[in-house]
């Protein structure tokens, strides 16, 4: 049965233009692990690739090379290669000589998986790739796609290469998770149908992830589903955390030491609050490490409403390392229905309005199409003042500055039934828009916007205070 490739609408797009151009196009290919940069690639070129090989991982430049020279052997069963050549350019100089035997009546896709883990310190590999482009594959009806999951490796020694490659690439793909509404999709296509509030719990603890995604079983629930994947002594996801990390980092332990601080701090932390968290150094370091995070979409850097650039807030964004590190690590589970009894709890409670949280600020446009402002310019962020001896503080995790003179503020809530606005809460967000409103010294009109997993109940509370309430489903549009 032929596989399908769910969303990735965009990207899709992109491959068929490179295969379309009249041009020789390098197309970089760049997304956390697992995020399905291999699948999209082997089903968009499928009738067009006419080799590929992929890097293994912490293999020496000698294994890497035998790895090259046994794949070009595959395809070219008549071809007499004695051994492995001895060097990256005398490899490209066989990949070219088995490339010429090859009709050029349509597009040539050549395909270069994990390309960080071939291209490694002093082993010449990225010299071998500038001759092999720009000696002969320039020139020729071909498409080489360069793909690898260490995001930040990609984009500075590629993207940016100052050498042979510089301005080579002329298409980019950044692959990102599933969205909610692309997740829903990918469950059907496997025949499972499961509602939105089922899939959102889902989410927060895996993620849009496909291969994560892949582990679901159609009979059980959300609740049953988790504790499978990451409670089962054979779980996928339990034991995946450390795995993930090394496996794209070099230097993993420093980017572990973000990520762990960042899951404590549910309302984000500023560059100069992770210096002093983590005792990573302040110069190099810190800067390199926290771009390799957001470069892999494991962090987000949020604009703190009214504050500088520099000032920007940091929060852990990945669904599956903020659950892993709250439930999973150094934690003694036996039995069965480990899931089930941990979502009684107030861990539980405090986690998944935080998870519930970083969703929607995954799906900001999503967000502005159902306020029906997705035509008017606007800028996301989200507003901290911290409380002093005299002075109450206030935190906003989301708000939407619109160039229509209008600030929305958001309320965000996960509760397993329509939400009921107290008094109490009330008064506590007008408290929070009195706070915002004398510390910014904003002259836009401000709105409370409600967004809670079945909505929200009507009442004199929230008919006098709520603009807009939305719901999860609002999220799964696309």
């Amino acid at each position: 049965m032929e596989r399908e490739v769910i969303g990735r609408e965009e990207e899709k797009q992109i491959l068929q233009r490179a295969l379309d151009s009249s041009e020789a196009e390098m197309v970089s290919v760049i997304g956390r692990r697992r995020i399905g940069k291999t699948f999209l690639i082997n089903e968009a070129y499928k009738q067009h690739i006419v080799f590929s090989v992929t890097g293994i991982q912490n293999a020496p430049r000698s294994e890497q090379l035998r790895n090259f020279a046994n794949s070009l052997k595959e395809l070219s069963p008549n071809a007499v290669i004695i051994s492995p050549p001895k060097d990256w350019l005398d490899a490209f100089f066989l990949l070219i000589e088995y490339l010429k035997q090859k009709s050029q009546q349509k597009k040539l896709v050549v395909f270069l998986d994990e390309l960080p883990w071939m291209a490694t310190h002093k082993s010449g590999f990225l010299r071998g790739l500038s001759y092999f482009w720009n000696s002969w594959a320039a020139q020729q009806n071909i498409v080489v796609v360069i793909c690898g999951s260490a995001a930040s490796w990609m984009i500075n020694k590629i993207v940016k290469h100052k050498g042979g490659l510089h301005n080579r690439v002329t298409k980019r793909i950044h692959l990102q998770p599933f969205t909610l509404a692309e997740t829903e999709k990918y469950l059907k296509s496997r025949n499972i149908h499961f509602d939105h509030f089922q899939i959102v719990q889902l989410y927060m603890a895996t993620g849009g992830v496909p291969h994560y995604l892949k582990e679901v079983i159609r009979e059980k629930s959300a609740v049953q589903n988790i504790d499978h994947i990451c409670f089962s002594p054979d779980g996928l996801l339990r034991t995946e955390f450390h795995n993930l990390f090394v496996s794209l980092f070099a230097h993993a332990e420093n980017h572990i030491a973000i990520v762990r601080v960042l899951a404590r701090k549910r309302q984000g932390l500023t560059r100069q609050q992770l210096v002093e968290a983590t005792s990573l150094s302040a110069g190099g370091t810190i800067s390199r490490t926290l771009e390799e995070l957001l470069q892999s979409g494991f962090v987000s850097a949020y604009r703190s409403f009214g504050k500088k650039k520099k000032e920007k807030l940091y929060r852990l964004t990945d669904e599956y390392s903020l659950f892993y590190l709250q439930f999973i690590e150094d934690k003694e589970h036996e039995g069965e229905n480990v899931w089930h009894h941990l979502s009684q709890t107030q861990a539980y409670k405090t986690w998944s309005g935080y998870a519930f949280e970083s969703i929607c600020l995954k799906h900001i446009p999503q967000i502005k199409k159902a306020m029906s402002i997705a035509g008017i310019y606007s800028l996301s962020g989200s507003f901290y003042k911290k409380g002093t001896d005299t002075e109450e503080g206030a935190q906003i995790d989301l708000l939407i500055d619109r160039n229509d003179h209008v600030i929305n503020l958001f309320e965000i809530k996960f509760y397993n039934q329509p939400y009921t606005l107290t008094k109490a809460a009330a008064s506590q967000m007008r408290e929070k828009m009195r706070i915002f409103k004398e510390t910014t010294k904003t002259r836009k009109q401000l709105f409370w916007v409600f967004i809670s997993t079945f909505g929200l109940k009507t009442n004199p509370h929230s008919l006098s205070l709520i603009s807009k309430s939305l719901t999860m489903d609002d999220l799964f549009v696309n």
